[in-house]
């Protein structure tokens, strides 16, 4: 794969999203089972049950499916994010850490090939991914969640505290998703990468816990 591939054309019908839709479900299940050389168009439409002319009639080729299924993946965490944040209300930052991580890990379990494609074997993908206009949601609303926990973040620049966090949560969960250190039980390696945010976001600048008092002149 050389470069991204855009879809040919945006749906505009709900009859043609629908299309659209069953298509990159197919072809997600085609990707996860046969991986990047194993996947053809031919295969995705016969896994749609449609023919490869409706396929072509969208995505040019498979390249532009790939991309179609990172398109996917981050709204799929943008949903993530709106319902962690939706369920805040009454929850510590620790709290809404914890869940972020735990349901991020299942996502990227599911379809584990297909995640290893889309974050590991094709990081050209990622070069597109500040251009996406759900990748531009999943940084707002991750601000807006960072922002509910202003008492206890520590971090002055909340633009820039959630892009590092987004930065390391990805790194994190896609490295325990895809090669997991051996040896070490699931709910260690949770804690460990919640723990990890958690430190960036309640230490200030020079080392001071969010809340402490500064040190003396």
């Amino acid at each position: 794969m050389k470069r991204p591939q855009t879809p040919r054309k945006a749906p505009r019908q709900a009859r043609s999203r629908f299309l659209v839709d069953t298509i990159v479900e197919a072809a997600a299940r085609v990707f996860d089972e046969h991986g990047y050389e194993g996947a053809n168009t031919n295969r995705v439409a016969r896994t749609a049950g449609v023919s490869v002319g409706s396929v072509y009639q969208y995505f040019p080729n498979k390249d532009a499916l790939v991309t179609a299924l990172h398109e996917r993946h981050v709204r799929q965490m943008l949903q993530l994010l709106e319902q962690v944040d939706a369920a805040a209300e009454g929850s510590s930052l620790r709290e809404s850490t914890e869940q972020l991580v735990a349901r991020s890990l299942e996502i990227h379990r599911t379809e584990p090939r297909l995640q290893r494609l889309l974050h590991a074997e094709l990081p050209t993908l990622e070069q597109r991914r500040a251009l996406s206009a759900a990748s531009q949601a999943v940084f707002g609303r991750t601000r807006q969640l960072l922002s509910r926990y202003s008492a206890e973040i520590a971090q002055p620049d909340l633009d820039l505290a959630t892009y590092v966090v987004l930065r390391m949560f990805e790194e994190l969960v896609h490295a325990a998703a895809l090669d997991p250190p051996p040896g070490v039980e699931d709910g260690g390696l949770r804690r460990a990468i919640a723990d990890a945010l958690l430190g960036y976001l309640t230490v200030a600048p020079g080392g001071a816990p969010a809340g402490s008092p500064a040190d003396p002149p």
